[in-house]
């Protein structure tokens, strides 16, 4: 087997590559209608796309991964994003486009199923470390990606973005083919397709609902039908799940209070740190006259990205505090610090030096907040649910970011001023998404508090079937 530090390093290559999708069109998100000559709704989809496909495909690919193979169900995920890349890099109107990032958002999937790799092969004093850092790639990759991506687009044609893309899924593709080794412990049974369509279809309602709610109308048809729907078809796939002997997912697992409350926890971090990527960047770029900065997009992703850096760095501390104070304590401190960065953000941002010290404190706790989750996951389930219940994890995560999305674009969109005839957010508007920031840390903090500190002795070892 190759050597133990490789197979993290690969895993954690292949979390940043999967994160950095999530912000490598944010460079060129608003010049995306002249670009593909379609009408802004339309264009929505380039970005709606990637997050209907992350949080669908993130808990089918964790089933799968424990029933055939972890390393298989990586590398099909890793092919995905080269195909997407490839099509969008080749596609000059917007279907070419929505369908490669559709593509591209599958690759989700990887970082729970890294992380449940290194439970089934590494050594159990490497383990807490390893995960926390696989777990940051989530933010890393996002805070690096973005400097990266404005970059590339000013200084070329904007389908290098998705060559570059297209590349890296192909270097990560060989490196996990050459170094991780292949999975032995598999679930048995057959894989539930009902249950899989009836989750992708409630989860693509809601998603919906929740992402394009803002430009359809909150209270529109449109929006009601996809978020009730979603819901109704949730509930009756909830029913299902609970019935049948080989379940998509064991609702009776994910409703242990660990692994329950973790969950309701990864919703509130999600928001809090996706919050502040939507705003931070926006107030460091808008006009000094209007209450920004006037930064470039560039400058702006300057800003922002220590905080990936200080999640990197805080990763392996994190994994041997886990085992010192246990993930629960860490869950807490990370909470703690969102609360101390986004208070600190209300109290001053009046200098880009205040900013750059928020987002440090945010890097610290979403470090800590990202680490502890898995850790709790897996002292929580069945070894052979790992992959299942980090998917659905990270599903809670992206429905926490997902809102975020949504919520904060609507308070910009409500709170604005008058700049050169155009609307632009106002600092009423950058504050009362800061105060929805520090609700949603506080939420985090109150839900980490209840989690239990001990699992039941009787899951500790669970019997394999």
């Amino acid at each position: 087997m190759p050597a133990q530090g490789a197979i993290v390093a690969v895993l954690a290559i292949a979390g940043l590559a999967s994160s950095f999708m999530f912000t490598l069109v944010v460079p060129i998100q608003s010049k995306l209608p002249e670009l593909l000559d379609a009408s802004r709704e339309d264009t929505a989809w380039v970005v709606t796309s990637t997050l209907l496909a992350a949080a669908v495909m993130t808990p089918i690919a964790g089933r799968l991964g424990d029933m055939y193979g972890k390393r298989r169900i990586v590398l099909v995920l890793l092919a995905l994003l080269v195909a997407g890349s490839v099509i969008a890099a080749l596609s000059t109107g917007i279907v070419g486009v929505i369908v490669g990032r559709t593509l591209q958002g599958a690759v989700t999937g990887v970082i729970p199923l890294g992380i449940s790799i290194l439970r089934d092969v590494l050594h159990e004093d490497r383990v807490d470390s390893a995960i926390a850092l696989i777990s940051a790639t989530l933010g890393v990759g996002g805070a690096l990606g973005m400097p990266i991506s404005a970059l590339i687009t000013e200084r070329s044609d904007w389908h290098v973005l998705f060559w570059v893309s297209g590349a890296l899924g192909a270097i990560v593709f060989a490196l996990v083919l050459w170094i991780v080794p292949v999975s032995v412990l598999r679930a048995p049974g057959r894989f539930d397709f009902v249950g899989a369509a009836g989750l992708a279809a409630g989860l693509m309602g809601v998603l919906l609902a929740i992402s394009r709610g803002n430009e359809w109308g909150w209270t529109s048809p449109a929006t009601l039908a996809c978020g009730i729907g979603g819901i109704v078809v949730l509930l009756v796939w909830g029913w299902y799940e609970l019935r049948i002997a080989e379940p998509l997912l064991d609702l009776r697992v994910a409703a242990r209070p660990a692994v329950l409350l973790t969950n309701l926890a990864s919703i509130a971090m999600g928001f809090s740190l996706f919050g502040s990527n939507v705003v931070y960047p926006q107030m460091l770029e808008l006009p000094v006259a209007t209450g920004g900065f006037g930064l470039s997009l560039l400058g702006a992703s300057l800003v922002v990205m220590p905080a990936g850096l200080v999640m990197m760095v805080l990763s392996p501390f994190s994994g041997r505090l886990a085992r010192t104070v246990g993930p629960t304590l860490l869950l807490v401190l990370g909470a703690v610090s969102l609360v101390v960065a986004y208070g600190f953000t209300l109290l001053f941002s009046a200098e880009v030096w205040q900013l750059v010290v928020a987002n440090l404190v945010i890097g610290v706790g979403i470090g800590f907040g990202y680490a502890a989750m898995p850790m709790l996951i897996m002292r929580s389930v069945p070894q052979t649910e790992t992959g299942a219940s980090n998917g659905l994890n990270a599903l809670f995560r992206s429905l926490g970011t997902s809102t975020a999305a949504a919520v904060v674009a609507a308070v910009l969109a409500t709170h604005t001023v008058e700049y050169d005839g155009v609307p632009v957010p106002s600092v009423s508007g950058f504050q009362l998404a800061f105060v929805l920031g520090l609700g949603a840390a506080v939420i985090a903090l109150v839900v980490a508090l209840f989690i239990p500190r001990r699992r039941d002795p009787h899951e500790t070892r669970p019997s394999l079937p």
